[in-house]
This record gives structure tokens, sequence and C-alpha cells, in this order.
């Protein structure tokens, strides 16, 4: 354990112990090391931090040789929004796949096989599963991330979820509470807002948080969602009567409460992060979460003094940051255990991922459909990516079908000249048109029509929900654009391939 440096009293160590910073590099910088010493218990990780399994590993234990219990969170849900396979894709598939395939168990072993290979690396702490029911089709920024439209499979699932990954060690923070389905406004960017009368939300929202409390979840996290029927006045992330009053009081849960990222532009363009973390401890949460776009010393001094001087004024009160401290190095206890403890006995499972994906594929095949006869060119109708899942990381199945079929060719389109501009690179190759949520495009839908109205052997591939009606010679849906959702696709179109591979 840390010994804290001199000098550094109770309320400076437990304003220190709330935040969950984020930092820039692929090594810990020294102001990160420094405020270990002085109190701080978490760091947050982000697809800029990790470069290989390896070098995972090395970060992780430089931060334990500063403090042994660190709490070292991710985002990582597999699917479209990874972080340890952020330059690859995952070899996991995500909620809505698992969603699909609707076979608990397995969402058990991908959940408990993601968990020890993040806990190989030193990874302990997962900001997932999310548990948000998708009762939205247009919701910008959940979609693929659940596991689904209905509330009881988006809670047994949830709860699965969250036995696998805790089984190996890792502790699950159920996320976005009270629920983040039903919105039409991304709360990177704006604050959403939710008009549905409180006991929909306890009869539809609820159930999977629920779900997850009695499955044992370490943590959940807040949504930055405005709820009038719940708190008229402030999202949830600030609100004590959904904290307090809901989360703690009606569902009876004690595990750690963890707020969403606090620069999101929810909270930052209407309180500010220092204001907004005052509101979010004495609401009732524990931990702050920031990093994903503010990751400096700066910051976390800011947010420390703005806590501290809260309590010094009067309007946090002290036991309550003390309280939130206290439930942040619980966790930690619980983490630094089930280290020395191990996972459970089960063996290491790495083809799981591509198995799920490969059974949530579904297609639907036209009377025309007709077997390809050479590699295809694939053209990619690319949507702008939402924060959550971030641009850098790559999707779709022209690399799988390239290995399976050598010399296929691809190219990335958008906009209203996309359809006509994929006919004239591809020429005379068959075409897969590979698609992300076409339901909330309009131009991609046109993409697709001009692109069907001249090729009707067209293969078409959703990778997103898969909402609009299937069209296409072969029309292949993944629920999800991970790395594994790619290969299935890619195999079954190489499957339909006439000509021997060479």
């Amino acid at each position: 354990m840390t010994t804290f440096a001199r000098g550094t009293d109770t309320l400076t160590r437990d304003a220190l112990t709330v935040l969950q910073p984020g930092f820039t590099g692929t090594s810990a910088p020294t102001w990160l090391l420094r405020r270990l010493g002085e109190g701080l218990a978490s760091v947050g990780l982000f697809g800029r931090n990790i470069a290989s399994p390896e070098q995972l590993a090395a970060l992780t234990a430089q931060l334990r040789a500063e403090r042994e219990d660190v709490l070292v969170a991710i985002d990582e849900e597999g699917g479209d929004v990874t972080r340890l396979e952020v330059r690859t894709g995952s070899s996991f598939p995500g909620n809505h796949a698992l969603g699909a395939v609707d076979d608990v168990e397995l969402t058990r072993a991908v959940a408990r096989e993601l968990g020890r290979r993040l806990a190989e690396c030193g990874v302990n702490f997962n900001w997932a599963p999310s548990a948000d029911i998708n009762s939205n089709p247009d919701n910008p920024v959940i979609g693929v991330r659940s596991f689904g439209a209905a509330t009881d499979l988006v809670a047994r699932h949830t709860a699965a979820y969250v036995t696998g990954l805790q089984s190996a060690g890792v502790a699950a923070c159920t996320k976005h509470f009270p629920g983040h389905g039903d919105t039409a406004v991304d709360s990177h960017h704006a604050l959403p807002r939710i008009d549905v009368d409180a006991e929909a939300v306890r009869a539809r929202e609820l159930a999977p948080f629920r779900a997850a409390i009695a499955a044992g979840t370490k943590a959940v996290m807040s949504a930055h969602i405005l709820v009038p029927a719940l708190d008229p006045d402030r999202p949830g992330t600030l609100s004590r009567p959904v904290l307090t009053d809901l989360l703690r009081g009606e569902l009876g849960y004690e595990g750690l409460i963890v707020t969403d990222g606090m620069e999101m532009r929810a909270i930052a363009d209407t309180y500010g992060i220092r204001r907004g973390s005052v509101l979010a401890i004495a609401a009732g949460a524990d931990a702050i979460c920031v990093g994903g776009g503010l990751a400096d010393d700066e910051t976390i001094r800011g947010l420390r003094d703005a806590l501290v001087a809260a309590v010094r004024s009067g309007e946090l009160p002290e036991e309550r940051l003390a309280d939130a401290a206290q439930r942040v190095r619980a966790l930690a206890r619980w983490t630094a255990g089930a280290a020395r403890t191990g996972p459970d006995a089960a063996p290491a499972d790495p083809e799981v991922g591509l198995r799920a994906a490969r059974r949530a594929l579904r297609a639907t095949v036209s009377d025309t459909f007709t077997p390809l006869t050479a590699p295809p060119y694939v053209a990619v109708f690319t949507p702008v990516a939402n924060i959550a899942v971030g641009v850098e990381t790559p999707w779709g199945v022209a690399a799988e079908l390239a290995r399976l079929l050598p010399g296929t060719a691809t190219g990335s389109f958008t906009g209203e000249d996309a359809g006509r501009a994929a006919l004239a690179a591809a020429g005379e190759r068959r075409v897969v048109a590979v698609v992300r949520d076409e339901h909330r495009h309009p131009w991609m839908a046109a993409a697709l029509d001009t692109l069907l109205a001249a090729r009707p052997d067209t293969v078409v591939v959703e990778m997103g929900l898969p909402q609009a009606p299937p069209r296409g010679a072969l029309h292949l849906a993944t629920h999800g654009a991970a790395r594994v959702c790619g290969r299935a696709a890619a195999e079954a179109i190489a499957a339909t391939e006439a000509v021997a591979e060479p």
C-alpha cells in the first residue's frame, strides 16, 4: 500500500481519491505518479494509452509500483467500443450481437474471456457493461452498445455479463443509470432529456440495473441525462433524487457510483466540470470520471481544489466526501484481493468472441442471388463515428475478405454522391456494400438505392442496427462492427465464392 506524502491532509487525500483521471502517452507521467503518492486511487485508460498487451502490462506495473491497490479503469465494452484493441478492432462482439444470439451462457463466457485478457494486462476495473435498453432506434450514442430493445433480454444479459467479467477478477461498472436508451441526443454533445413518467422508467429502464445489482455489480455509472419525472432540475449525474433516493434507497445499491465523463458537454457546457464534480459528489456519486478529453495535472488539481473548497465552505458535507472516498478504497481492496486469489478455474477461451460473432450473423438471400465468381469491390459507406466508439478503430469486412479472397479491393464513400462514386470505383467487379445504421442516414439509404438500381447483384452488409428492411442479392446483418463481426460476414461472403481459392 502507498505511504502518503507528508503534508497531504485527510481532506485533500479524500478529494484526490474520488477522482478517476486520464493521461496522455503510453507510460505514466510524473505528475500522475506523484498524485498516486498523495492519495489518488484510480487511473482511467483510453485508446491513446495502449500500444500492445505487453506495453499495457508494463504501464499498469508502473502504476502499481507507486500504489499497489490502484484501480486501473478502462472503457472496454468489446464490439464497437474497444480500447484494448483500438488499432485492430475487437476480438469480441458487442452487446447487440450477444443479445441477438440470446444465450446467457455465451454472454457470460465472452465477458469472462474479455475480463481475463484485461486482468492479464493489469486492468481491474471495466466501465462496462451498457445496461441501456435501446428503445429508441434513432439513439445516436447507444445503438449496438445495447443488448436490445426488450427489457427482459437486456436484464438477463446484463447480469450474465457482470458475473462473467467479475469471475475474472475485474470489477464491472454497469451503465448508464437510470438508462440512456430512449434518448435522441448524444450526451457527449448536449444534455439529453427523456420525457416519460416515473413508473415507465421503473418498469422499463431500471430492470437491467436491478438485475446487475442482484448479480453483484461492483460499480454503477451515472448518465448525463435529464429525466424530469425523477428530477426536473438536474441531470442524473448531479441528482440526489436519482443517485441517493432511487439508486441507493429504492434499489438498495451499496457499491461504487461513478460518473460518466465530466468533460462531456452535457455537464461541461451547463455546469462546468469543477462545479459539476462538486454537485455530483453531493448528489451521491463516489468517483469522478475525467480524462477522455482533459488529461493533465491542471485538471486534476482544479477538481481537487474545488472539492476541498466546497467542503470548507459548507456546500459539500465533509462526511459525504469521506464516504465517497471510502467506497473507492473498498473497491480497490476488492480488486487487490481478486488479483491475489486469481480468476475462477475456467480455462482460457480465445475463440469465444469469434464463435459468438458467427452465431449473431443473420443472412437474407434473394431468389436472384448468384455466388461471387471473383474477388469483389467493397464499398464502405462511412457515417460520422460517435465519440464513444472513436474514429481510429477500423471496421468493415474489406480486410477479412482480402485475406479470404486475395485481390479484393475497397474504398470509403460518404455524402450525397456516395452511390455514384462507388459504382465508378467498382468498375466491373461485384460490389459488397457495407453500411452502418442505414436507417439513421438518409444519404446512406440513397447511396444503396443508386447502387442496387444499377447493380442488383450487390451484397449488402449492415454492421449497425438492422432496422432498415433487408435488401440486396445477399443481406448480412452482423449486429455490430467488431473485427470478429467483420470476419464472420467475410466468411459468409467467401463461402458463396464459386472460384476455388489459390
